[in-house]
């Protein structure tokens, strides 16, 4: 679609006061910034505010930890379940003669049972390190502001 000339002015019109809105807004930060006298008063604030979320998020990381852990156990719980189903229905189709399929699908459901194991305990130590990262940089944050 083409713009007509009046559309065009209006949007340069537009772009121009958009532009001196944003250097205007720029010039009212500086400015208000300059004049500060007292900026330790303003620091206390903060550290509170901070000390305060650092809880908040170690508290946050602790909880979230604790979900995404069950939740890798359901899986590994699920992933196992359907591992002895299939070995169930390989079973039932053989008759239980002992036949190499059989075997090879008990073999199999070891195996699964086994990997889903060690890569729930491999996923959990993960969360668990990232979860202690978070509370280590929270600490570090909160003993910079001397909290």
């Amino acid at each position: 679609m083409q713009l007509n000339y009046f559309t065009k002015k209006l949007s340069t019109v537009g772009r121009w006061l958009a532009t001196t809105l944003f250097c205007l807004s720029a010039f009212a930060v500086v400015w208000h910034g300059g004049f500060l006298a007292n900026t330790a008063a303003m620091a206390n604030p903060i550290v509170i505010a901070s000390a305060d979320a650092g809880d908040r998020i170690q508290g946050k990381a602790s909880e979230d930890a604790g979900r995404a852990k069950n939740f890798i156990r359901d899986a590994a719980d699920k992933v196992e379940e359907t591992a002895n189903k299939n070995a169930r229905k390989v079973e039932r189709a053989t008759d239980n003669d002992g036949s190499f399929v059989e075997r090879k699908a008990k073999r199999d459901r070891a195996t699964i049972e086994r990997r889903a194991e060690e890569d729930a305990a491999r996923t959990q130590k993960a969360v668990d390190n990232t979860k202690n990262a978070v509370e280590r940089a929270v600490d570090s944050v909160k003993d910079a502001f001397g909290q």
